[in-house]
This record gives structure tokens, sequence and C-alpha cells, in this order.
């Protein structure tokens, strides 16, 4: 008898690089995790499948989402080949103010320190404000090869990348400009790729209710956060779709986390336990 998931675990990256620090995984630590969905018979599923999940479509029982924040360069040169090199198949969101036209990039099997696939974080972020975001990002060429290979799909991750809850004074000038940011974004995704994204992940994970109202009048209907304190189970709120942060680690560690997000009961008491040590008791109110 075929059994469904009661629940999908959405896996949040950045780097995938060899250059140690935060937000970064090890080529070698990703190829372990994705060897572990793939030994062990998991599912990726698209974008629009775990919205089906969302709203009570059956999903296979191994299912999960992958997903990458910013569109950094690495995620082409080392993440895209191992998603393929595994028949899987992941999310990157995209800053598309940061996302150049050119040619598709080659690095060799080993590319050395210090070129836009191997920066950390830091220097990643230090670079774009200067006008180097082309260094450290993926091009629209690239995206094309990526979406042609099956290994990624592209969402918003909005125009600016822009905190516009501490840029603006006040709340019209805010709804306004986060409001324009990501309609932006939506355009340029929809003229590159013809096809017009309703999923949008929040810059620094951080959102409000002027937030969520800018993006439904936008017309997105799936948003991502960076809170990891609820399961995703059909039902649950599009807009404050939770993920679990990946920290680096190899597949043993995703073994164990995706087997205690989905387990019953113990997921259930897991993430309730989480939910009541964050926010107390108004988390059940």
């Amino acid at each position: 008898m075929e059994s469904y998931a009661r629940s999908v675990p959405v896996v949040m990256y950045h780097h995938v690089s060899p250059t140690p620090g935060a937000l970064s995984i090890t080529p070698e630590h990703f190829d372990s995790q994705m060897n572990w969905l793939a030994r062990n018979g998991y599912v990726t599923l698209t974008a629009d499948e775990f919205a089906r999940f969302l709203h009570g479509a059956a999903m296979p029982d191994k299912s999960i989402l992958l997903t990458f924040d910013n569109g950094y360069l690495d995620n082409y040169i080392h993440a895209h080949p191992c998603l393929e090199r595994y028949g899987l198949n992941a999310i990157m969101f995209l800053v598309t103010g940061r996302v150049h036209d050119g040619p598709a990039r080659s690095f060799p099997s080993s590319p050395t320190r210090g070129t836009g696939a191997e920066r950390s974080h830091p220097e990643c972020e230090r670079l774009i404000p200067g006008g180097q975001a082309d260094d450290v990002t993926v091009r629209w060429s690239e995206v094309d090869l990526m979406r042609a290979a099956g290994t990624f799909e592209f969402h918003s991750h909005t125009h600016s990348h822009r905190r516009w809850d501490l840029a603006c004074t006040d709340a019209a000038s805010k709804f306004r400009h986060i409001s324009t940011d990501i309609e932006m974004s939506k355009r340029i995704l929809t003229e590159k790729m013809g096809v017009a994204s309703t999923h949008l992940c929040w810059p620094e994970g951080y959102y409000d209710d002027d937030y969520i109202a800018a993006a439904q009048a936008a017309g997105f209907e799936y948003l991502y956060t960076t809170r990891n304190t609820r399961r995703n189970v059909p039902g649950s709120d599009p807009y404050q779709i939770h993920r679990m942060a990946d920290n680096g680690k190899n597949g043993e560690w995703l073994a164990e986390k995706v087997q205690q997000y989905q387990g019953a009961p113990w997921g259930g008491a897991y993430y309730w336990f989480k939910r009541f040590r964050e926010f107390g008791r108004n988390a059940f109110s």
C-alpha cells in the first residue's frame, strides 16, 4: 500500500563552497546530503508540487523541498552538477537586481580560492554593493542552462534584497517600496523565463503584515521565511512557509533532521516544543 507525506521539510541553503564560514556547506558535504536523499528514495518536489501539497494533494511519503537563497555563483558551479548527478532538483530564489547578462562561465573541477565560486558569504556581501554582483551571482545564461537541465527552477527573492521596514520612516512609503521591489522582480522573471512566479522568499527572512499585503497584491501566493518552528503540512499557511537551515554538515545530519521532522508522533512533539520555547504560551493562543 502506497503511503503519502504527512509533512514536507523545506531545507534552506545559501552557499555550496569549499570556503568555510557562515551560510556555507562544502561540496563534499552537499554531495553527502544529496547522496543520502537519492539512496533512500527521497523525491525533491518542485514549487508547484509543494504548493499542491499544502492544499491537500497527495505527495510521496519521502518528499522534500530544497531551496537556495540569493542566487550565488557557487550554486551553479557546485550545487547544479551535484543535483544533476543524483537526478534531484531545487528552487533558487533570485535577487533579480543582481543578475546580469553574459556567457555562462566554466571553472576547473577545483577552482582556486578567490574566484566568484569560492568567496565567503561576507566577501560576497561586501562586493555586491560595490557593483561587483556579477562576480559572485549567477547570470541569466546560467539560469537558462540550469532550467534546461532540470536541476533548478527560479523564483523571487525581491529585486533589491532591501529591508524596507528599516529604510522607510512611514508606513505608506514602506508599503510603496515593498510593492515596487517585488513587482519589479516578478516582471523581470516573467520577461526572462516566460512564467510568472507566485513564490517569494523574504530578504533576511523578515516580514510583517505590510510585507504580506504587498505580496498578495502583487500576485504572490507562497511566501518563504527563515523560521523553523512549524512543520509544513496540508493546510499550513502558504504565507508563512517554514524552512530548516542547513548548517554545513553531511548526510548523517540531514538524515537525522529529516527523519525527526517527518517522524510521527515525535516530529510533531519536537516542533510543538520549539514553538513553546521560542514564543511561550502565546504561540498556542
